[in-house]
């Protein structure tokens, strides 16, 4: 065979080599086939192949979702030989967010999953597999997370902030820089766009209905700035032009509300329904039929001392309009 029909048959089976990896690496990650039947299948071995190494081999089952897109990460980069100082460059991030995506410790932002897919030259592969690194959540918000993206009804009770799917992003990133001070400006936008991600379970076809009591609190509570709250409720309100929301507010002249501490309930379709509720420190999922049902009764009477929709809607734009001033 001719030399320069050798090295062009060359390139094909690498370039081959390099599709049929990104290939099953995805299936992988997205749980279509498990490690064992990847390496029996002669695909791919126990080292780094020449699309820079997935690693496949000596895939980690111990590893969350959020270490294992990390670690992903770094078994591309080390085997393309690149430097985390040229990730980063090339993504837009610092070094030190580079080392804490790669150890699991911080949520990688979308705008860096698609920074490593043109660094890594994968093709949108990145970006497909970060969903699987849902949201810089903490590991015990995940199946709070997973319960949400399911529900056909949730059911809200927002003392002093508005839940995460209402917020803006000017609301929502004063709210975790001031949950998280020391925190550098790009770990911050990771969470931020990891929250503002959440809204889209209300735009998917069949959106769950959505009930909300807002206590006065959360309306008068200065989040950021008179900005940023106006567009916040501006917000509430348009959400609440969809069919499918109710908000209600629970005001400061109902007196003493009926939980002061908030609050979630989640229906699915096969009519079970969840409860999350939070800790200073970490939230807690529970199904059990008495604690379900004392929230129900709970909801109940949040909704009964609050303002009708009607007025809620009213009193929220009067509000609003206050923070013109």
């Amino acid at each position: 065979m001719p030399p320069d029909v050798r090295r062009v048959a060359g390139v094909l089976l690498v370039l081959l080599a390099h599709q049929l990896t990104e290939a099953w690496v995805e299936l992988i990650l997205k749980g279509s086939f498990s490690k064992t039947e990847v390496e029996s299948s002669g695909v791919v071995g126990h080292h780094q192949g020449r699309s820079g190494g997935m690693g496949l081999g000596s895939l980690r089952d111990d590893l969350n979702p959020l270490q294992r897109f990390g670690y992903e990460v770094r078994q591309v980069r080390k085997g393309r030989k690149i430097t985390q100082g040229r990730l980063a460059s090339g993504t837009g991030y610092s070094v030190a967010y580079v080392s804490k995506v790669e150890s699991g410790k911080v949520m990688p932002s979308p705008k860096f999953a698609r920074g490593c897919d043109h660094v890594f030259g994968t093709n949108g592969l990145f970006e497909r597999l970060h969903p699987n690194a849902e949201g810089n959540a903490p590991e015990w918000f995940e199946p709070y997370l997973n319960l949400e993206r399911e529900a056909t009804a949730i059911l809200d009770y927002s003392s002093t902030l508005f839940m995460g799917i209402l917020q803006t992003s000017d609301y929502a990133r004063a709210v975790i820089r001031a949950a998280h001070p020391r925190e550098e400006p790009a770990e911050i936008e990771a969470k931020v766009d990891s929250r503002i991600g959440r809204r889209r379970v209300m735009e998917r076809k069949n959106p769950p209905i959505l009930w909300v009591v807002l206590h006065e609190a959360c309306l008068r509570t200065l989040v950021g700035s008179k900005k940023v709250m106006h567009a916040q409720l501006e917000r509430i309100l348009r959400f609440a032009e969809s069919p499918q929301v109710t908000i209600q507010v629970l005001t400061f002249n109902a007196g003493a509300p009926p939980s002061h501490l908030p609050f979630t309930l989640l229906r699915h379709r096969d009519k079970s329904m969840r409860l999350y509720s939070e800790t200073p420190y970490r939230g807690h999922v529970a199904d059990s039929e008495a604690a379900v049902s004392d929230a129900e009764a709970t909801f109940d009477l949040l909704r009964a001392t609050s303002l009708s929709p009607d007025d809620s809607l009213s009193f929220t734009r009067k509000v609003m309009e206050e923070y013109d001033t």
